[in-house]
């Protein structure tokens, strides 16, 4: 019987079987669904890659307000499309380390404040123009520039100069020594565009395995398959992507087929989500991190006081248990946890009433304090606050909630309004994560944290080669921030995807972000 099972589950993954067939058969010879579906999934596993069709994800996070310009780039969505139709010097690999895309190599002076790479001659635009050493220039000073709202703005910090050698060299000279410069260029704003966008930031022209063909802001996309790609990503003929915002409404197309993949999968229903047949979740450790975020220049969150008391009245515990409902660990008021190579474990601030009431009276405020949230921001973030509000109700401190419409969130609540909930999918090092949103000139520095002994010790940890140093003074930055940061940070979250059986090809424990660091559309594959 079981070389009977495998024959037919090979028939249906080379196209010769139909999967209701294949449960039929399977259910007359006693196989439960169950095994029946994994065994088909190894079979369509085994038997490769298929060509064209089209994959369809959908994605929580858009909003009508987002602009296709890479540097402005700010929810998931965004960082979906970007990676489908352009690219960065540098990709994370998927399991650590870096991975040459349009630059092949890359190497430094013996102090570490010059970098050189050499970019790929055989890669084009979606335009068909070619892509030169120039492009990337270009690319980088538009990142750099100091008038640019660019959300990679921060780890352009401390470039001294940037120059070009013939069309496929760019080098990057330092104010001080950084080991880290490589995966700075990482970031997915970083998309290399013609004359670096310059003229049309928002046109999408790029060298990704894709091209968007239809676009519907907060909506829907759709991208086919780029003819000019260099590499060999890039399976399906077309990928759609749909902005399913509701939780709820995104599961179901999942469950309906009006899609093969989802992010975001709530966690209180991941489990049963993963028994329904033909779905499976897939959980993933990472740096995410479900955050309330204060902005330490504003009142009443200018006092450091105020900001103890929201840290010491916050249960983490309960936050991991009935929001995460176990798929993720707790914070410590840092964006750093485990997922850095670097990391040190700090005293864990523990849930204290007595302590919380203690500093909100020392703050000499006693208004209710206003939290503004959307389930935009992270799944069960309403809920999240409404915990909130119950723990520190028990140290008398009043927290008043607003609700905001999920549409625009990310333009006109975060990074605007002083006390809101957010939501950051982390970064590959600890100064990447650092310079992106706690250097006090970052553009993204969404708690307004300015501490000069915390930018200083961040530029001598980029200039230091010792890695048992670095960590240390990694350790000595988490604490300051820690103590007298605005980030709230109760859960460090798992990322929960989800794909149907009409798609195959995941791969597990891949690093970044959701969805194999959204690179699932790209990478999987029409397998029914």
């Amino acid at each position: 019987m079981t070389d009977q099972l495998h024959y037919l589950a090979a028939r249906v993954a080379v196209g010769r079987m139909s999967r209701r067939a294949f449960f039929g058969r399977a259910a007359a010879l006693g196989l439960t669904a169950a095994g029946a579906n994994l065994l088909l999934s190894s079979a369509v596993q085994a038997a490769g890659p298929q060509m064209g069709g089209t994959i369809r994800m959908g994605i929580q996070g858009g909003s009508t307000s987002d602009s296709l310009d890479p540097a402005l780039g700010t929810n998931t969505v965004s960082l979906a499309l970007l990676r489908m139709w352009g690219e960065p010097l540098l990709g994370l690999a998927p399991h650590g380390g870096l991975e040459p895309t349009l630059a092949t190599e890359y190497w430094s002076s013996p102090d570490a404040k010059v970098w050189t790479f050499k970019i790929r001659t055989d890669a084009q635009f979606s335009n068909g123009k070619n892509v030169t050493a120039d492009d990337v220039l270009q690319t980088m000073l538009r990142h750099s520039d100091e008038n640019t709202k660019s959300g990679a703005l921060g780890v352009m910090r401390g470039i001294t100069n940037m120059r070009t050698e013939g069309d496929d060299t760019f080098i990057v000279e330092l104010d001080d020594a950084n080991a880290d410069l490589p995966y700075l260029m990482t970031d997915w704003h970083l998309i290399i565009q013609p004359n670096g966008g310059r003229d049309a930031p928002d046109a999408a022209i790029g060298t990704g395995p894709y091209i968007l063909k239809s676009v519907d802001m907060g909506v829907r996309f759709v991208a086919e398959k780029n003819p000019n790609y260099w590499g060999d990503m890039g399976y399906a003929d077309t990928i759609e992507l749909v902005v399913i915002n509701d939780n709820t409404a995104r599961v179901a197309a999942l469950q309906s087929g009006q899609v093969d993949m989802i992010d975001r999968v709530p966690p209180q229903t991941a489990g049963l989500i993963g028994r329904a047949p033909g779905i499976t979740v897939h959980s993933t450790t990472g740096p995410g991190h479900y955050v309330f975020i204060a902005h330490c220049d504003a009142a009443p969150f200018d006092n450091n006081d105020l900001r103890l008391a929201l840290k010491y009245g916050i249960d983490r515990q309960e936050m991991v248990d009935k929001i995460l409902a176990g798929y993720g660990s707790i914070g410590n008021d840092t964006p750093i946890n485990a997922y850095y190579p670097l990391y040190t474990e700090l005293p864990q601030r523990e849930y204290d009433p007595d302590k919380a009431a203690f500093h909100y009276k020392k703050s000499g405020f006693d208004g209710p304090i206003l939290l503004r949230t959307s389930e935009n921001s992270f799944p069960g973030a309403p809920d999240a606050s409404a915990l909130f509000q119950q723990s520190l109700a028990k140290a008398n401190i009043p927290l008043e909630i607003k609700r905001e419409p999920n549409d625009g969130y990310w333009s006109e609540v975060w990074n605007v309004k002083p006390f809101c909930t957010s939501y950051w999918g982390g970064r590959s090092t600890q100064d990447q994560m650092y310079s992106t949103a706690y250097l006090s000139t970052a553009d993204w520095n969404d708690t307004r944290f300015n501490d000069p002994k915390f930018d200083q010790m961040l530029i001598a940890a980029r200039a230091e080669l010792d890695e048992e140093k670095r960590k240390v003074m990694y350790a000595d930055m988490g604490m300051i921030l820690n103590e007298t940061g605005g980030l709230v940070c109760p859960m460090f979250n798992d990322f929960l995807g989800a794909t149907s059986d009409r798609v195959a090809g995941w791969v597990d424990g891949v690093r970044g972000y959701d969805l194999m660091n959204m690179y699932g559309p790209m990478k999987m594959w029409v397998a029914a």
